[in-house]
């Protein structure tokens, strides 16, 4: 259970910033770290356990017909991420306190941040392919409203734009690779995954496979050619810059190479493509690193070009680059963070971050002058820092491998000209900053922050300058847990700062001179640079992003006729030619069951049905007599359901076609009551003998199914309906029982139709014609003596009737949609005798909390089937015995029911009570105005001026004003 805890109280945690915000800043920022701050000491106290070689699993069944658990594991992979994104999460949380103004949404933002701080989480504690996938999309969603977080500016919605898109199509690519990688290992558990690398990599499927899975890899950390999006999100605030690009997002497609190292690396393909994209990256990055001018597009491209040094390693894959890739990992989130809070400082304290406008800023901060120059010491590869160990080994590993074959002599080639290059921006950094005299007066007087904004940067700079001068005593630890959790089996290695004058030293000296070579010729580079025309990539990402909009109109005009009837056709088409070709299979039509014999009452019902169908269609365009008759149709359908033993299906049709036509009824009140012709007599025989020729096809095809014996599913729910849901009425126990899940989506869905409904009708007001289309004034009896009358008595029947529908539809007919429907239409029945004023004044509740206390509380009974070890949405039922009572059955069922009768009730009223009172109140007879208009000859266009009717377009209610 603490690996739950550990994955879970981070995702709890999003909550903390909204219930806090309106306590202050300070209380918020406090009371959002408390629950990380545990998760990252419950981490730690696993550390024995993993130190002895352990790996902690825990495990529940979520959905095991997709193979989907909520599975989590910590091992030393986990747990070197772990302390990355808990850790560091934690003091950007101090930082982003002092970073952020009081202004600012800071409750908005800590929710976002502890979101994507969770999601992290889940991605490196993922015991299970598809979970990792599911938290994988919430870091794109989470990154997407960080990057975007200031949504006033336009680069901030269009980084956070790129980003997504970018890393998501890179999800959709990985999506399919961990499906392929599943079936190919038999499973989507990680141990099993991870202990079929021999299978995984003979099989066929593995170049694609492999492909899918580093193209969401390589997208969602920068790799080279999808590395465009990082530097434009830097128009995040700069704690998410310091965040999410340092140590967490962009190490997640890091971590996925690292995670699945085991099963899917070993080939010449996984060597050849991850080595050279690692090294094209890195070389791009720091070129561009170079010869940016502003401070976080400096750290953003050293950021693409350290992440693609990592990549090398990992595509080296000996267990020396795999360690040196995981030491760099955190080095890098360290002196990363440290250098992106720094640059915030500088930005927050200076109000600009162009390296043209700062200058000479060691004098008044001279604090922060220290800390940023000793973080960016460890980022160039400084001997005594951090950085310098892990860029030694990486420099071996590139003498040793033969990836290229007979071209490995590039690799160290290459890797010493990104160290060149990384030198030379880490010191274009630092002393364009605070030592070069500055040629511009920044907009605000240079100072030294706040003590604790600046604290995190010095934990971390310390961090730097520790495990340069005591690499063995603070990573050796971490890294011995970490590497056998990669490479499968322990590694025996020594970290010490001096190894000897050897090749890498004289490669990392080389790279030192040189470094500083190229700053001091740095103004010729940038003479070189002008010589080519620049190119924003988010600009071309945006010229792209156009011409696809173009293109994709272009091709719906192409198709699009904007014709429904057109569409419908050719919809309809499709049907009747598969359908068609189905019976062209078929030798016989008629199956072996034979025909069941005709009554009287079979044909008056077939009679009506067809009358029915025939007369709604003939009188569309007459639109209450269509109405009518359509009603006519939902009444035999009832009773066709009660003629073949469906007394559910029955009650259900009947209640819903009740509700309908109020629903309709209130519509058409806005409508017309006809319609202007719009076919033409050749478009009605074509539209006659398609309908005419797919009800043939549909008609047979069901006599064919009807007359021959299939295996159905029928006979399991006849079993299992008494022992296993405890209820006779086998439809009610497949709704709250057998298909519950099912039946929790479905009202689900209803509230959040009926909510959305409700939202778009509260503030709309039609106006209310006085008058029909041919000049007939509505009746002045509003709310006549009868309906009144009659709805006063049949409202406590109606209620009494649901009352009992409810209780015994778990063995009898009924249940808790039909009595949700038979309240609903009492209840509209009362608004429409009474008002909704006079109405709304009795029954004085909304009808949301209804609709949504409806579906919370049939999700809090699946939930609690989980406290009795049970799957979800389990009902549980018992016989029991009362006094003067008798012997009754209680289910837990009930409890489902109710919530789908609340869930209905509320749904079915926001819709009905409020599209009644969309209306204004018509104009009193006594105004000119309408007493014109009733004397007015029928069919004549009524309003202050009269318009011609367009093609296809209803003619104008008579009425002067307009709502």
């Amino acid at each position: 259970m603490t690996l739950l805890w550990i994955a879970l109280l981070p995702l709890l945690g999003v909550v903390v910033p909204a219930l806090s915000a309106g306590r202050g800043r300070r209380d918020c920022s406090l009371a959002t770290a408390v629950l990380p701050a545990i998760a990252l000491l419950l981490t730690l106290s696993q550390l024995p356990a993993l130190a002895a070689g352990e790996a902690l699993r825990f495990s529940v069944d979520w959905v095991p017909a997709l193979g989907l658990d909520l599975a989590f594991r910590l091992d030393g992979l986990s747990l070197l991420f772990n302390l990355l994104i808990v850790g560091i999460g934690l003091l950007i949380l101090l930082y982003a306190h002092y970073y952020l103004s009081p202004e600012e949404p800071f409750g908005r933002f800590y929710a976002y941040l502890i979101l994507f701080m969770a999601s992290m989480v889940g991605i490196v504690m993922s015991d299970n392919l598809l979970l990792l996938w599911l938290f994988w999309e919430l870091t794109g969603i989470s990154s997407f409203l960080l990057i975007g977080f200031w949504s006033r500016r336009s680069d901030a919605r269009k980084g956070a734009r790129m980003a997504l898109t970018v890393t998501g199509a890179g999800g959709l690519a990985l999506l399919a690779g961990l499906l392929l990688l599943g079936d190919m290992a038999g499973s989507f558990d990680m141990n099993v995954v991870l202990a079929s690398g021999d299978a995984i990599l003979a099989d066929p499927r593995y170049p694609a496979m492999l492909v899918l899975v580093l193209l969401g890899a390589f997208t969602k950390s920068a790799q080279f050619p999808f590395h465009f999006w990082l530097p434009h999100a830097m128009a995040a605030p700069t704690p998410v810059s310091a965040y999410l690009h340092s140590a967490t997002m962009v190490k997640a497609g890091i971590f996925l190479m690292a995670r699945l190292h085991p099963a899917i690396a070993g080939s010449e393909a996984w060597s050849v493509i991850v080595s050279l994209v690692g090294m094209t990256t890195m070389l791009y990055g720091a070129w561009f690193a170079l010869i940016k001018t502003d401070l976080k597009a400096i750290l953003a491209f050293s950021t693409v070009s350290h992440l693609g040094l990592v990549t090398v390693l990992l595509g080296i894959g000996s267990p020396m680059a795999v360690l040196a890739a995981l030491f760099h990992i955190l080095n890098h989130a360290t002196f990363k963070a440290a250098l992106f809070m720094g640059a915030g400082i500088i930005d927050h304290e200076t109000g600009t971050r162009e390296l043209g406008r700062l200058g000479g800023l060691r004098h008044a901060m001279p604090v922060t002058a220290l800390l940023m120059s000793l973080a960016a010491a460890a980022m160039a590869g400084v001997p005594l820092f951090n950085g310098f160990l892990s860029k030694e080994m990486f420099f071996t590993e590139t003498l040793a491998t033969p990836v290229l074959g007979g071209l490995s002599w590039l690799l160290p080639l290459l890797a010493t000209l990104g160290g060149i290059l990384s030198v030379g921006y880490s010191l274009r950094l630092v002393h364009a900053v605070f030592f070069k005299p500055a040629r511009e007066t920044p907009p605000r007087s240079p100072h030294e922050p706040p003590r604790l904004m600046r604290a995190p940067v010095e934990l971390l700079v310390a961090l730097c300058v520790l495990v340069g001068l005591f690499p063995a005593a603070l990573a050796s630890g971490i890294l011995e847990v970490a590497a056998p959790a990669v490479l499968g089996e322990p590694l025996d290695f020594h970290l010490a700062i001096w190894h000897g004058i050897n090749l890498p030293l004289l490669m990392s000296l080389a790279a030192l001179v040189a470094g500083v070579t190229s700053y001091l010729l740095h103004r010729r580079l940038l003479q070189l640079i002008k010589a080519f025309r620049p190119v924003d990539a988010r600009l071309v990402f945006e010229a792209a992003l156009q011409r696809l909009g173009r293109y994709a109109e272009v091709a719906v005009a192409h198709f699009d006729g904007g014709s429904l009837q057109r569409y419908m056709s050719l919809l309809l088409l499709a049907a009747l030619v598969m359908g068609g070709l189905g019976l062209v299979g078929m030798p016989v039509l008629t199956g072996e069951r034979g025909n069941q014999p005709l009554d009287g009452i079979l044909i008056l019902g077939a009679a009506l049905l067809i009358f029915g169908g025939i007369g709604t269609v003939a009188t569309h365009r007459y639109r209450l007599i269509s109405l009518l008759l359509l009603s006519v149709v939902g009444l035999v359908v009832s009773l066709t359901f009660a003629r073949f033993s469906a007394p559910d299906l029955a009650l259900t049709q009947l209640s819903v076609e009740v509700v309908t036509m109020i629903l309709l009824m209130l519509a058409l009140f806005f409508l017309p009551q006809r319609t202007p012709r719009e076919s033409s007599p050749m478009r009605n025989l074509r539209d006659v003998g398609l309908a005419g020729a797919l009800g043939m096809v549909v008609a047979s095809l069901n006599y064919a199914v009807l007359t021959r014996d299939n295996a159905a599913i029928s006979g399991f729910f006849l079993d299992n309906s008494v022992p296993g849901g405890g209820g006779h009425n086998v439809v009610n126990v497949i709704l709250v029982d057998f298909r519950g899940f099912d039946t929790l989506g479905e009202i689900t869905v209803l509230a959040l139709a009926g909510l959305a409904i409700f939202k778009l009708l509260n503030r709309l007001r039609l106006f209310m014609p006085h008058s029909d289309g041919e000049g007939r004034v509505w009746s002045p009896d509003r709310y006549p003596a009868i309906l009144t009358s009659i709805s006063m008595a049949l409202l406590p029947l109606a209620l009494l009737v649901s009352a009992f529908i409810f209780l015994r539809g778990h063995n009898l007919p009924g249940g808790g949609f039909i009595a949700g429907l038979i309240t609903a239409v009492a209840l509209i029945l009362l608004y429409m005798a009474r008002g909704v004023e006079w109405t709304q004044r009795r029954l004085d509740f909304p009808y949301q909390p209804v609709a949504v206390a409806g579906v919370g509380i049939a999700t809090l009974t699946g939930l609690g089937s989980w406290l009795f070890g049970r799957p979800f949405l389990t009902s549980a039922f018992g016989h029991f015995h009362l006094p003067l009572v008798g012997e009754f059955e209680l289910a837990t069922a009930m409890l489902f029911d109710l919530g789908v009768y609340l869930a209905v009730v509320g749904a079915t009223l926001m819709i009905l009570a409020n599209l009644g009172k969309v209306t204004t109140p018509h104009r009193p007879a006594k105004e000119p105005a309408a007493e014109s208009e009733r004397t007015r000859p029928p069919k004549e266009p009524a309003g202050p001026r009269k318009e011609p009717v367009r093609p296809h377009e209803e003619p104008t209610p008579p009425h002067k004003e307009q709502a």
